[in-house]
C-alpha cells in the first residue's frame, strides 16, 4: 500500500475525488490510457516512453488498470509542486469541474473544494423530470441548471427526503417530512431525517452533517445526491429482481458466476450483448470507448422497440447522423434519437464527447432500465430455484456496510466478503486493529488467487477470535470464502452488534415482546428523547391488524431517523419482531437519549 504520510487529510480527499473522476462506477481501479491522457493534456515534461515507464512500474493487474496506491504512487513521483497543481488542475478541466474556497472549520486557509457543473446540469434535470408533479416540492422545482438553484433548494430537507424515497420507495414516511410552516428546527429535523434514511439505504454520509446541506455545499450536495441517484438506477440490475439478465450468460460460464458481477460490469456486458448482435466492435468501459458516439448509435438501434411486442409502437432510430465529422455533432445527433426514446437523461453532446465516466454511466443505466430488451432464457439448464433475492436482513448489513464507506462498495453480500478485505474494514470500524501486512490485497494472480483470499478469510476468523473475541465456534475461513450464508452472517451480525454497542458504550440486548410488534414502545421511547414530536393521532394504538402495524413500523422508523438515531432495520423488522434489529434500533435509540443527558 502506498504510503499516504506526505499528504493531509484535505489532499488526500481531493486526490480520492480528482481518482474518482476517472474511476469508472466506482470499482477501484481507472484504467492507464485514461491516465496517459490526463498527463499529456496537463502538458507534463514526460515524453511518451517516460509516462508509460512510470505506469509500467507500479503494479498493476496485468489489463491497464491502475488502483487507487498506485495512483498515489504516480503523484508521489511527480515532485514538482507546479507539476502536481497542473496535474490536478488538468484533471478538473477535463471534466468541466468549478473550484470554491473551503469554508469548513477543518479546512486550511486557501483550500478549495471542486464540483462539475455537468453533474450539477445533469442531477437538477433528474430532479426536475422526478418530482416535477410532487405538490410538496412546488416551491423550488423546476429548478434552473444554469443557476445555483440546487444548492439553496436542498436546504430544507425535502427535496432529499422525496429524492431518497424516489430511488427506494417506501425509505421514508411521507408523515414525518415537515413540509409547511418550517422553522430552523423543523428544517433541521428534516435535514437529519434525510441524512440518517439515505445512510439506511447505503449511502456514505460520514463526513455530511445538516448544517453542510443547510449551507448549500456544492462538492457534498452533489456527492449525496450522486450516491441517491445511483442506488435508485441500480435497483433492478441485480438477476434476483430482472431473471432476462441470465441471457448474458457466457458459454462455459455458470450462474454463480454472473450473479457476483457489480451493476457497473453487467451493464457493460449487457452494451456489448448487443453491440455484438449488431455486428459492432465491443466497448471495455463508458468513457473513451464511447466518445465518437457509434457504439451509442447501435445501442439505441438494437434496444428500440420494434413493434413486435402487443400495445408497444415500434421507434426507428435514425442512423444517418453516423456520418456527421464533427464529434460533438453527432453525438447531438444521437442524444436526439435517445429523446426518442425517452432516455436522453443526464449526457449532453458534449458529456459524451469528453467521456465523463460518471454521467455516461448514468446514461446507460437509465436506457437499461427503460429498454433492456432482454428476454429470459426458456431451454436453458438453469438451476432457477438458485436465484434468491437477498433477504431484508442481509440488505440490512450490505447498507449498514456501504454507509460506512468501506471499498470496494459491497453488491452482493457474500461473494464481495470472499476476500475478507471489507471485513478488514469493518474490524477497524469498531476498534480492532488490523495488521495489514499480513493482508493479500488485489488485483490477485490467476493462479493461486483464491488461495490468496482463504488466507485473508482465515486472518479474519483468527481476529475474530483472539482480538474481537467474537463467538465464532465452528466457524473458519473457509465458510468466509466460500460464501456460507449462515456463518457468514453469524460474523456479520457480531461485527455489527459490535459497532452499535461501541456507539453506546454499554448497552443490553432487546428481547422479544408482542408489544413491539405495534412499534407503540419504539414511538413512546422517540417520545420521551424528544417530547411532542410523535403525532399520536395519526396512528392506531390498540387492535392492529398486520396493515396497521406496518403502518405504524414505517412512522417509527421515520421518526427516529428524524430526530438522528441512525437506524438501519426495516418497518417489518419490528412487525415481525426480529430480535437482532429491533436490539439495533433500541440501541441506537437509546445512544441519542444519552447524548441529550
Amino acid at each position: 500500500m502506498a504510503s499516504t504520510a506526505h499528504f493531509s487529510e484535505e489532499e488526500m480527499a481531493e486526490l480520492r475525488e480528482a481518482f474518482g473522476k476517472v474511476d469508472i462506477g466506482g470499482n477501484g481501479f481507472i484504467h492507464a490510457s485514461d491516465l496517459t491522457d490526463v498527463l499529456k493534456a496537463a502538458n507534463l515534461p514526460l515524453p511518451g516512453y517516460k509516462a508509460r515507464e512510470l505506469i509500467q512500474n507500479l503494479t498493476t493487474t496485468g489489463d491497464g488498470r491502475i488502483s487507487f496506491d498506485d495512483f498515489i504512487s504516480i503523484f508521489q513521483n511527480l515532485k514538482s509542486d507546479d507539476v502536481a497543481k497542473s496535474f490536478r488542475k488538468q484533471i478538473n478541466k477535463k471534466e468541466g469541474i468549478c473550484a470554491i474556497g473551503g469554508t469548513s472549520e477543518q479546512s486550511s486557509a486557501g483550500t478549495q473544494h471542486s464540483y462539475s457543473e455537468e453533474e450539477k446540469y445533469a442531477f437538477v434535470n433528474w430532479i426536475n423530470k422526478a418530482l416535477e408533479k410532487d405538490p410538496d416540492c412546488k416551491h423550488v422545482v423546476p429548478m434552473n441548471p444554469e443557476t445555483d438553484d440546487l444548492f439553496q433548494a436542498v436546504g430544507d430537507g425535502i427535496v432529499l427526503c422525496k429524492m431518497i424515497n424516489f430511488s427506494v420507495p417506501d425509505t421514508i414516511d411521507e408523515r414525518t417530512i415537515n413540509k409547511k410552516k418550517l422553522t430552523p428546527f423543523t428544517i433541521q429535523e428534516n435535514l437529519n431525517l434525510a441524512l440518517n434514511s439515505a445512510s439506511a439505504i447505503g449511502c456514505h454520509v460520514v463526513n455530511i452533517g445538516a448544517e453542510d446541506l443547510k449551507e448549500g455545499k456544492p462538492y457534498l450536495v452533489l456527492g449525496l445526491l450522486w450516491q441517491v441517484i445511483k442506488i435508485g438506477l441500480f435497483a433492478d440490475i441485480e438477476i434476483s429482481r430482472n431473471e432476462a439478465l441470465i441471457a448474458l450468460l457466457r458459454e462455459g460460464e455458470s450462474l454463480e458466476d454472473l450473479m457476483k458481477l457489480s451493476p457497473e460490469e453487467l451493464l457493460l456486458r449487457w452494451a456489448n450483448y448487443h453491440l455484438e448482435n449488431a455486428g459492432c466492435n465491443k466497448v471495455n468501459n463508458f468513457s473513451s470507448d464511447i466518445k465518437d458516439s457509434r457504439a451509442y448509435y447501435h445501442l439505441l438501434n438494437q434496444v428500440a422497440p420494434k413493434g413486435d411486442e402487443e400495445g408497444i409502437p415500434a421507434i426507428t432510430i435514425d442512423m444517418s447522423g453516423l456520418r456527421e465529422k464533427d464529434d460533438v455533432q453527432r453525438a447531438e445527433c444521437m442524444l436526439q434519437q435517445a429523446e426518442r426514446l425517452g432516455c436522453r437523461q443526464f449526457v449532453t453532446a458534449t458529456d459524451v464527447v469528453r467521456g465523463n465516466p460518471k454521467l455516461n454511466l448514468a446514461f446507460i443505466a437509465n436506457l437499461f432500465n427503460k429498454y433492456p430488451a432482454l428476454h429470459k432464457p426458456e431451454n436453458q439448464d438453469i438451476d432457477w430455484s438458485s436465484i434468491e433475492g437477498e433477504t431484508r436482513e442481509e440488505r440490512t448489513f450490505r447498507n449498514w456496510m456501504n454507509s460506512l464507506g468501506v471499498n470496494p462498495r459491497v453488491n452482493h453480500l457474500y461473494s464481495d466478503l470472499s476476500d475478507a478485505l471489507v471485513i478488514f474494514q469493518l474490524y477497524e470500524k469498531i476498534k480492532v486493529p488490523v495488521d495489514w501486512n499480513r493482508v493479500n490485497k488485489p488485483p490477485y494472480p490467476k493462479l493461486g488467487g483464491n488461495m490468496k483470499k482463504l488466507e485473508n478469510c482465515n486472518y479474519a476468523v483468527e481476529l475474530g477470535k483472539n482480538q474481537a473475541k467474537f463467538s465464532l465456534v465452528g466457524i473458519a475461513g473457509q465458510d468466509l470464502n466460500e460464501g456460507n450464508r449462515t456463518l457468514t452472517l453469524a460474523l456479520v451480525w457480531q461485527l455489527m452488534r459490535r459497532y452499535t454497542l461501541n456507539i453506546l458504550e454499554d448497552i443490553g440486548g432487546g428481547e422479544k415482546d408482542s408489544k413491539i410488534s405495534t412499534s407503540m414502545p419504539v414511538l413512546d421511547l422517540i417520545d420521551a428523547i424528544q417530547p411532542g414530536s410523535i403525532k399520536y393521532d395519526l396512528l392506531k394504538t390498540e387492535d392492529l391488524n398486520d396493515e396497521e402495524k406496518l403502518n405504524n413500523a414505517k412512522y417509527a422508523i421515520s421518526m427516529a431517523r428524524k430526530i438522528g438515531a441512525r437506524v438501519y432495520a426495516l418497518p417489518e423488522d419490528l412487525v415481525e419482531v426480529k430480535p437482532k434489529m429491533v436490539m439495533t434500533v433500541f440501541a441506537c435509540l437509546m445512544g441519542k437519549g444519552m447524548n441529550k443527558v
